[in-house]
């Protein structure tokens, strides 16, 4: 076996330890209330497409086309 050099040191540091995964992203968080503003239905539009959300009696959130 080799001595550990500092030149093969920066070697084994290079090669041998696994790379570092960035973290993944986090998605944006909103309350259900921003989106409802106090309302129990809101329309959101999406690109062509126009969908529903209603909150519902039972406290559940329910997003039609």
């Amino acid at each position: 076996m080799l001595p550990l050099t500092q030149t093969r040191i920066r070697y084994l540091r290079r090669v041998d330890l696994p790379s570092v995964q960035p973290a993944p992203e986090v998605p944006a968080s909103l309350e259900s209330r921003q989106l409802l503003q106090g309302e129990r239905e809101v329309l959101i539009r999406h690109g062509n497409e126009v969908y529903r959300l209603r909150h519902t009696r039972n406290d559940k959130l329910i997003l039609t086309r």
